[in-house]
């Protein structure tokens, strides 16, 4: 080894970047195991930025020409030495990069500036910032699910500013390495014949496990990771290395059951998912044992001595209850008529039929309970209504059977079209899940395609997971978590965060979903787009990444119901909760796009619009979000942001009084101003400095991975 470090300083003397790319590599090598998983720690991936304007000192590659496929060439980086913005189109002249250099003979080269792209190496620092490109808002001041389009990598490094320590439950379901044409790695598709192949694939996953390790919870929190056979031991592997505290396990679920048919293979009909549960993480049990279906009573009562003008006078239990007459629903609830008034007599309401409780010889009776507690049952889906013949018959659980369902010694099941429960008594026990699943809900065609097809209609994505075998794996680890933050940061079409709005759904939960996911489009995709002219960084190309084209929009229809032509999603939720897909959840989502910022822009705080929406979300992702602060500070719902300490008297007194703040962003160089501002706030208060954290994050992440 001495010899290989002389060698080095020798060509530090030539190549100071060549010789740090070298010492690292060496440096890999020198850790290497004797014992375990080894394998090649390739050279840390790049992503092209297309969008992101170009600089004197950026990394950039050279465009293809439009309408033709990349070549070698065009994976070279280069350095861009100089920008000419005197004539009419800008010209670069660019270098190539040191580490590069032997893959082009030329020197230099001018190149006009709308030819290049930029590049960013994952050693690399970047300063992330998020622009907003939309929100849907249904869930009142329920805190927002996020959908970020990004290079994961890169936002999972943003993420470590805003969650690290914080994540509650990972789902991931990784790109499987099977050799389809269907994901990148280093801008270019890790051929079924590279012999790096399943290297590539290791070192591609563990410096994304390496960071999604730093955002979970390290004493209650779980990753979970769906994979298929070819490269589960590995990943096995990967795991305990990179978990070495966690307890791992593996399941195996049934995910077709006819099965997929490979030649000279057998059919796969089933997958597998790794439960990584790190400190006190628990998996939460299921029911089993005898189960009978909950009786539903006629809300009339029947007895002699119920009767209206009976003995017993019951006052406030006559009243009409009025049938939707298209819908079989109940549209509205009437007021008690007085002992002497008439039943004809009550309002008439168009298009309803006005049901009271008439035995069929006319003998007027009375309801099982009041207005206002029918009321209550109808809007916990306690009340039903029965048409046959023409007439109509109310049903409802009564009083012991809702206390049994509160109790636990009966449960939901789902629900009816109306609206009305499916509930069951149970006289079983909580069971732990066992290893191998074979469960209809799972069927990723029925449960996974099908029903993405309905949410976007004419929009093909490629193998969706089954919304129920996700909203399951979830439902383990976070029954008891109503407020848990889920991370996804190989989002595909979006299922972990529908699964998320249906969990929060069933029991009126507040969590929240962040879901990332690049823009990249496929490969048949973009030959088409490639065909017209088009290629990365264009409008029209864009629009058809995944992102945009399908996440985004399928995230969308799952909250509002609807498709992305404005049709109601046809067809109904099932298993643990059914109703129609049309009436959508009470949620709130916002869209962003990372963004690359420089540090001094940011440092001066010029940048201050696109850093907004990261101190949003590190205080929670609730309530209005500061984008100004051209008055020195402000506080909004639940954090507090000063620029100018000059006003730190009033920032103090306002956070003081503000009971639900639970951050406060402190922008300033000055330690003394600093250590003085946080001695004067609230201790329950995470006082942060900016811009100083937020640039050490990462810079110090830049430099683990340069590792």
């Amino acid at each position: 080894m001495a010899r290989i470090h002389d060698l080095i300083r020798q060509v530090a003397n030539q190549s100071p970047d060549l010789a740090r790319d070298l010492q690292r590599e060496v440096d890999v090598l020198s850790e290497r195991r004797a014992f375990g998983l080894n394998f090649e720690r390739h050279t840390p991936e790049e992503v092209e930025l297309p969008g992101r304007p170009v600089r004197r000192g950026d990394k950039v590659h050279v465009l293809p020409p439009r309408g033709s496929m990349p070549k070698a060439e065009n994976s070279v980086m280069w350095v861009v030495e100089s920008i000419d913005r005197s004539a009419d189109e800008p010209i670069a002249t660019i270098v190539p990069h040191a580490s590069r250099q032997g893959q082009t003979d030329a020197a230099s080269q001018t190149v006009p500036l709308t030819e290049l792209v930029v590049v960013a190496e994952f050693r690399d620092p970047i300063y992330p910032g998020l622009v907003s490109t939309g929100k849907v808002e249904r869930g009142g001041d329920k805190p927002y699910h996020s959908v970020i389009n990004a290079e994961n990598f890169h936002a999972l490094e943003a993420l470590l500013f805003t969650h690290r320590g914080r994540v509650d439950a990972i789902y991931i379901d990784p790109p499987y390495n099977t050799g389809a044409r269907d994901w990148k790695y280093n801008n270019d598709y890790v051929e079924s014949d590279d012999q790096y192949r399943h290297s590539k694939w290791l070192a591609f996953i563990e410096r994304r496990l390496v960071l999604a390790r730093e955002l979970l919870n390290p004493h209650d929190s779980v990753l979970i990771v769906s994979i298929d056979e070819k490269e589960y031991a590995r990943l096995g592997l990967l795991l305990e290395q990179t978990f070495p505290a966690a307890r791992i396990q593996m399941i195996t679920t049934v995910i077709n059951a006819t099965g997929v048919i490979r030649a000279t293979e057998f059919a796969r009909t089933n997958e597998f998912v790794y439960f990584v549960s790190q400190g006190s993480a628990r998996i939460s049990p299921e029911w089993t044992g005898s189960e009978e279906e909950l009786l539903w009573n006629l809300l009339q009562r029947r007895e002699d001595t119920s009767r209206r003008h009976g003995p017993i006078k019951r006052l406030d239990q006559f009243y009409p209850i009025y049938v939707d007459d298209k819908s079989g629903r109940i549209a509205h609830i009437g007021k008690s008529l007085p002992l002497e008034a008439s039943r004809v007599d009550a309002p008439a309401i168009p298009g309803c039929t006005a049901v009271f409780p008439i035995r069929p010889d006319g003998t007027e009776m009375v309801w099982g309970v009041t207005p206002g507690t029918l009321k209550d049952l109808h809007d916990q889906g306690y009340v039903r209504v029965s048409a046959s013949r023409g007439k109509y018959s109310i049903y409802y659980l009564t009083s012991g059977k809702v206390r049994d369902i509160a109790e636990g010694r009966a449960k939901v099941t789902g629900r009816r079209r109306d609206g009305s429960v499916t509930a069951v008594n149970t006289t079983g026990r909580p069971v732990m899940p066992t290893s191998s699943w074979d469960r209809p809900s799972h069927n990723a065609q029925s449960h996974g395609t099908k029903l993405l097809s309905r949410m976007i209609p004419d929009r093909r994505f490629p193998f969706p997971k089954s919304l129920y075998a996700v909203e399951d794996c979830l439902r383990f680890f976070v029954a008891d978590k109503p407020n848990a933050v889920i991370v996804d940061f190989f989002s595909g079409s979006g299922t972990t965060a529908h699964a998320v709005f249906r969990l929060n759904k069933q029991d009126g939960g507040r969590r929240t979903s962040i879901s990332v996911t690049n823009n990249e489009v496929g490969a048949d995709e973009g030959a088409m787009l490639r065909g017209r002219g088009l290629r990365p960084g264009d409008p029209e190309w864009e629009e058809r990444g995944i992102c945009d084209y399908i996440t985004k929009p399928r995230i969308r229809a799952a909250i509002i119901g609807r498709t992305p032509g404005g049709e109601p999603i046809v067809g109904d939720y099932k298993f643990a909760d059914e109703f129609p897909m049309a009436n959508g959840f009470s949620e709130n989502v916002e869209f962003f796009t990372l963004t690359y910022e420089t540090p001094l822009r940011v440092a001066s705080n010029r940048d201050f619009n696109k850093i907004a929406p990261l101190l949003w979300l590190r205080a929670g992702s609730r309530g209005r979000r500061i984008e100004d602060i051209s008055r020195g500070w402000d506080i909004a719902d639940v954090y507090g942001v000063i620029s100018d300490l000059d006003h730190s008297e009033a920032f103090v007194e306002a956070i003081a009084a503000a009971s639900d703040v639970t951050h406060a962003f402190v922008i300033t160089d000055e330690d003394r101003l600093f250590e003085s501002m946080a001695n004067k706030l609230p201790e329950h208060v995470e006082i942060v400095r900016l811009y100083d954290a937020y640039l050490r994050n990462f810079e110090l992440e830049a430099g683990r991975v340069a590792r």
